[in-house]
């Protein structure tokens, strides 16, 4: 009889670690089904590039490359490209401060700055020199 009882518990020992190896399979297989498929990380710590808060200002090239070149690379909706000296001849009769003036506030379509919010003044006039030609 303690030879049956011995069987019997081994027999529901082995069962009982089958079923947990099987719900811990599951759950991984669950874990891994609903796993986020990536994570956003900034900064040095994620090897990303880190700028310097004294780093002064951009070059009218920098500025244009990182914001401007988005419209006045292909001239969306009649941005002057850069490197048109016609086209920013016309814009540049008004003079350097009113189309400063109004690449700062906004023009037509052009949205403040360029969308390039963290741009100073005289980064965005840097890049209007950079693009019209007039260094």
């Amino acid at each position: 009889m303690n030879h049956l009882k011995a069987l019997i518990v081994a027999a529901a020992t082995l069962l009982a670690s089958q079923a947990f190896a099987a719900a811990e399979t599951n759950e991984d297989k669950i874990k891994a089904r609903i796993a986020p498929v990536g994570e956003v990380c900034v900064g040095a710590e994620c090897g990303g590039a880190v700028v310097a808060a004294n780093a002064g200002p951009r070059s009218g090239e920098d500025v244009y490359g990182a914001a401007c070149i988005a419209c006045h690379g292909a001239g969306v909706l009649g941005a002057p490209k850069k490197g048109d000296i016609a086209a920013w001849d016309a814009r540049l009769e008004k003079g350097m401060n009113i189309t400063l003036k109004n690449a700062i506030n906004g023009i037509n379509s052009m949205p403040p700055k360029g969308n390039c919010l963290d741009c100073s003044e005289d980064e965005i006039l840097a890049a209007i020199k950079f693009m019209s030609g007039r260094e």
